[in-house]
This record gives structure tokens, sequence and C-alpha cells, in this order.
């Protein structure tokens, strides 16, 4: 099973905010939220593009990421994803090559078909080509980002000798991923090219059973495009709450789940609703399409993700609006304090030194001991007593 020297912790921020909310107070708590991140040395945070219904409310991954890259100091923003068929790819390469020299290549590019179906009605786009205009896109911006000369008429775009006049700050090129959710495609697609993948589905109800397949896919693909692909730059998406008690986390999020599942996938985009029991944010963390809970369950939980997949690179956390934005952020905190060292090793010499200080006191602090009987000893003044038993119970 694979397992990196330091699990990449982020969130995926489609983001979703309930209807009927301020979408300026919105948009600026997304960017917000990112500070606090980055403030609590998450590493990654992959921002939507979306156009319609009313929850999903950037429509340009790329203005957040530029906005937030000016605030914040070391988390890396991607998109997450640019829909590729709703873009001409001469004009979406150039822009994130700029956004790479403006984050100074902190800067990702995550990639996809298109997520909502209303998005690609209202641009006069068909279903069934959104995954092959996908690709084609693909295949069109990573020869530019590796600095070719480009000529392809396709049914929509056409590209004459085109070229990107500024070279990629980030060498060969940005990180690039593809979303996965449901079908072949996203697995399939990101290994032909020898890229990541962000997957997307892995939450949803038979999504981690899957988890193990999809990589094979992926795999499969790389070896018979002839690229290579690695487990760290897999990247799992999941939504996760946690509090100081099982109890609490369950609590905080109960409204926004019901909210979440009943006015969004059923009420918005007409999906067939979960019974009322498998609705309840309990159902979904049960069956592994949540984590909920304290930081101990956190690591339990991610702990059986590298089971059932085998090993991946990162986890983002579906930022899903369910909780206040207090009770939000405290749950960030209790990850970045409490989870995030378990799989980055970034307590392991404070516990180990705290371990070797224990189990040496008595050979290291017995000189000191020593040294102060004699300063007393020295000056003609008696040892306190109850200087005199501490020094006893450090002896036993």
């Amino acid at each position: 099973m694979y397992r990196p020297a330091r699990l990449k912790f982020g969130i995926f921020l489609a983001p979703f905010h309930r209807h009927g909310e301020n979408p300026t107070v919105a948009i600026d708590r997304d960017i917000e939220l990112i500070e606090h991140l980055d403030k609590l040395d998450f590493d990654e945070a992959w921002i939507g593009e979306h156009h319609s219904a009313g929850w999903e409310l950037i429509a340009s991954p790329e203005l957040i990421i530029a906005a937030a890259a000016r605030t914040t100091r070391s988390i890396r923003l991607g998109t997450g994803v640019s829909s590729l068929p709703y873009h001409h790819p001469f004009i979406l390469a150039d822009r994130m090559v700029q956004l790479d020299h403006m984050t100074r290549g902190r800067a990702m590019f995550g990639v996809g078909p298109g997520a909502l179906t209303s998005d690609a009605y209202m641009l006069g786009i068909e279903a069934e080509t959104q995954r092959e205009h996908m690709a084609e896109s693909l295949d069109v911006i990573l020869r530019l980002f590796r600095g070719e000369s480009v000529t392809r008429h396709t049914e929509w775009f056409t590209l004459q000798d085109a070229r990107l006049q500024l070279a990629p700050y980030t060498k060969p090129h940005m990180e690039v991923a593809v979303a996965a959710q449901f079908s072949p495609a996203g697995p399939t697609t990101s290994g032909r090219f020898g890229v990541g993948m962000l997957s997307i589905g892995a939450s949803q109800p038979g999504g981690l059973i899957k988890l193990a397949s999809v990589w094979e896919m992926h795999e499969e693909a790389a070896h018979q495009a002839g690229t290579t692909v690695s487990r760290d730059n897999w990247k799992l998406v999941m939504p996760f709450h946690l509090s100081d008690t099982r109890e609490q986390a369950f609590e905080d999020v109960r409204e926004g789940v019901l909210q979440w599942n009943q006015e969004y996938f059923e009420g918005t985009l007409g999906r067939p609703s979960a019974g009322p029991e498998e609705a309840t944010i309990e159902a979904m963390t049960k069956r592994g399409g949540a984590i909920v809970g304290t930081p101990d369950d956190a690591i339990e939980a991610i702990e059986n993700l590298f089971e059932l997949s085998g090993g991946f690179g990162g986890l983002l956390g579906m930022a899903n609006d369910w909780a206040t934005w207090d009770k939000t952020k405290h749950s960030y905190e209790l990850w970045a304090r409490y989870v995030a060292p378990h799989f980055q090793g970034g307590v392991d010499r404070s516990i180990g030194s705290r371990e070797w200080v224990a189990e040496n006191r008595k050979t290291i602090f017995s000189p000191q001991q020593k040294a102060i009987a004699k300063a007393f000893s020295d000056a003609g003044v008696d040892i306190p007593d109850a200087m005199v038993q501490r020094m006893q119970r450090g002896n036993n």
C-alpha cells in the first residue's frame, strides 16, 4: 500500500452556499476561509466554476485565486475545476500561465467536462460531447504549456499556429488534475495524459468500494498511452467536520446536511432524494460518505481510505457550508492540530524527545540535583524540605 511521507490536506471549494444568502458576503467568506486555512498550514484549496442553480456562486475560480494569492503565504490554489468545454483552450491556457506567474508558482489547474447540466444547456452544449471536448481541449492546453505551436481545427474551436507568449513560471508547468466522478472519463483521461486525478465521486454511495478500480483504470490508461502516473498526485474529495465530541460534530452539521440533500439535490437538481434515514449525516458517515466526529474518528477514517484505495497523496475536504462559520473554523483548527500531524510526521520528533527525556530523566537530571545540593551546601544553607521531597520524587 502506498503511503506518502507527507499526506497533503486541503479543501474543494465548489462552493455550496444556501440559496437566498447574500452572495457578496458568501464570496468574501470563501476568500476568508482560504486565508484561515493558509494560517493553519493546509496545503491546497481548489475552487470551482459554476454558472447556474443558485448554490455554487463562483463563476471564475481564477479571480478567487488571484485575490487569495495576495493575502496568503503558502497555500496552493487550484481551479476545481475549470469546465474545459465552456472555454477556448488557448485563452484558458494563456490565462492559467499568467496566474502561474501572479501566484509565484502556487497555481494548480484542475479540469473537467462541466458538472452542471444547466450550465451546458445555457451555452448550447450537448451533453454527449462534453467529455470528448474536455480531452480535445486538455491535449491542446498541455501542448501549449510545453511550448509547442498548435494548429487544430475542430467543430468547436480553431487554432492556427498558436503558441503562448509566456513560458510557465512552474517548470515544466503547473500541476494538472482531472476531476473523476461517476464515469470512466476522469480516470482514463487523466491516465492518458499522465496528470493527477481529483476523485470527487469518492463520497457518493458506492464510491469508496470503487476506489481501487478507479486507480486501476487510471493506471491502465497511462500504460496504454505510454505516460506515467503517481499515487501522490491522486486526491480524494470527502466532506468532513470535526468538533470536540462526536455528538457535537453531528449536531453542528445536521441541519445543513438535510438542506444540502433536500433543497439542492432534490429541490433544485431534481435528483431522487435519499429516504429520511439515508439522508441524515449519521447515515452518510456510516457508509463512509463523510468524515464527521472527533480528530480520532478522522484519523481512523483516513486509515480506512488508505486500505480501500491502496494509497493516495491528498485528502480534500468538500467545503459544503454545512455548519456555522465559527464551528467551521473550529473544525479546521482541530484538523490542523491533531489530524494533519498524524499523517505528516510533524510531531514525531517532539513526541520522541519527550519520551527520551522521560525514559532517561534520572541520568539527565541527577547532575543538576547534585549541583543544586552543592550550591546550598557551599552557602551554608539547608535545602528546603519541599525541594528535598521534589528531588527524591525525581529519583524514583
